[in-house]
């Protein structure tokens, strides 16, 4: 049990990947930070790569924010890394492999800067936010507990096993590591990380499954990614009567645009359906040709890389974002949709299969490639028939976006879990979408 000074905790949060000018973790890591200010007195540990964007989004150094140099150890390990990822945006085990080797440095600096202030008191919680993967140990988790301070380690997501029958995509990905992913487990490391962590912050039930049984009492459970109602602020609003599908995503085989084509194919080819892809990627040819071979390409649009204004401006022209990706560990894209009011579809697995529920989505079974081609042709041919049904569902994913994922929302999931340490472990432990967070306000139009 520990006592805050005040009403509002005081919070190092530590980020070392929090950019507001990126996407993915670097997004995560500064929109939670940012939202936890509206709770919490925060004071940001960052990467100095980070520092520029930081200072234009207003924030003050020194006060708001530390940007901490480990350029010695990090620039030469990801230099090793890009060579070793064999293409852009491939290798993602690799990539947390050489992070695993570089980011202990990164807390080793942090301690040399903030240990003597954690260890004399000045903050009352230490919260490392980023990396979000449970593969990266913390080295100061123990040196924080033993100061007196409560750690929170989190959220934690990733590693979710690629599904059995789509090896090939696994191998067109460079994922040769994560045939050895799971030797992270035996690291002294990890164990000393969730042991000496107060509360641990799982974004899947899949990250939640690989916390070791001692140490399961610890763990809550919050969804990482959340959605900035000033950056998603439009209404799905399609026009006529027939069926607008939607797909937003990297041109990469795990992602499936291959397998959607096939499934709405005939629909598309009839004009029963039309379809804008929304991304690119080293599929993008392969994936015009087959448009071209299936006869559907009328009523299919590639549109490539857009600017964030515009993809939000086509998918909230979409009846629904169809989505076949095999292996997301957030899906981001998925709460960008419900949002806007566009319903996704999906395959029921990993991240999306838990953002989803039954009456604001669709979800297909993970099974073989056919098995989600034929899943995904069932539905949309279904929603053909009636896509004003879709109506209601669309009110309920972005009342359930409203509800749990805003980062003003998050961050109120966050302060319960400080609170719970406040208390101590042995009060009720948070369970957020049990109880459910109703928001002060609405925010989505």
């Amino acid at each position: 049990m520990t006592t805050f000074k005040s009403a509002r905790p005081r919070v190092l949060a530590i980020a070392e990947a929090a950019n507001p000018e990126w996407v993915s973790v670097p997004l995560v890591g500064w929109s939670l930070a940012q939202a936890l200010r509206d709770v919490a007195d925060v004071h940001l540990v960052t990467q100095v790569r980070n520092r520029d964007a930081i200072l234009r989004a207003g924030l003050v150094e020194g006060r708001d924010f530390t940007a901490i140099d480990s350029e010695s150890v990090a620039r030469p390990l990801w230099a090793l890394a890009e060579k070793l990822r064999m293409g852009e945006g491939k290798g993602w085990t690799t990539l947390q492999a050489i992070n695993a080797l570089m980011y202990p440095w990164f807390e080793h600096l942090v301690w040399k800067e903030f240990g003597p202030a954690i260890s004399a008191g000045d903050y009352d919680i230490v919260h490392r936010i980023t990396p979000l993967s449970p593969t990266i140990s913390s080295p100061i988790a123990k040196k924080v507990r033993r100061a007196g301070v409560p750690f929170v380690l989190g959220p934690l997501n990733g590693g979710v096993p690629w599904p059995k029958h789509f090896d090939a995509e696994r191998r067109a990905e460079r994922e040769w590591l994560s045939y050895l992913r799971n030797a992270y487990k035996h690291l002294p490391g990890h164990t000393d990380t969730v042991k000496n962590a107060s509360a641990i912050i799982v974004g899947s039930r899949h990250t939640q499954s690989e916390i070791p049984g001692p140490y399961q009492d610890k763990t809550v459970y919050i969804p990482e990614n959340g959605i900035d109602p000033t950056r998603f602020n439009k209404m799905a609003q399609p026009p006529g009567d027939v069926l607008k599908a939607c797909f937003v995503g990297r041109l990469v085989p795990y992602k499936g645009p291959d397998m959607l084509i096939a499934a709405s194919a005939d629909l598309l080819r009839t004009g029963r359906m039309t379809l804008d892809i929304v991304g690119d990627g080293p599929m993008l040819e392969q994936l015009q040709k087959q448009a071209n071979a299936l006869g559907c390409g009328d009523n299919l649009s590639f549109h490539k890389w857009l600017p964030h204004e515009d993809v939000q401006t086509i998918l909230s022209q979409s009846h629904i974002l169809s989505f076949p990706s095999i292996r997301e560990f957030g899906g981001g894209v998925v709460l960008e949709a419900m949002a806007l009011g566009v319903v996704p579809v999906i395959v029921d697995y990993a991240g999306p299969g838990e953002l989803v529920t039954d009456d604001t989505g669709f979800k297909a079974p993970c099974g073989s490639r056919d098995d989600i081609v034929s899943a995904f042709r069932e539905i949309l041919t279904k929603l053909t028939e009636n896509p004003a049904s879709l109506a209601h569902m669309s009110r309920n994913a972005r009342q359930r976006v409203e509800e749990y994922f805003l980062w003003d929302c998050k961050a109120r999931q966050m302060r319960e879990v400080y609170d719970w340490l406040a208390l101590g472990l042995d009060a009720p432990k948070p369970d957020i979408f049990k109880a459910g967070l109703r928001p002060v306000r609405s925010t989505i139009p």
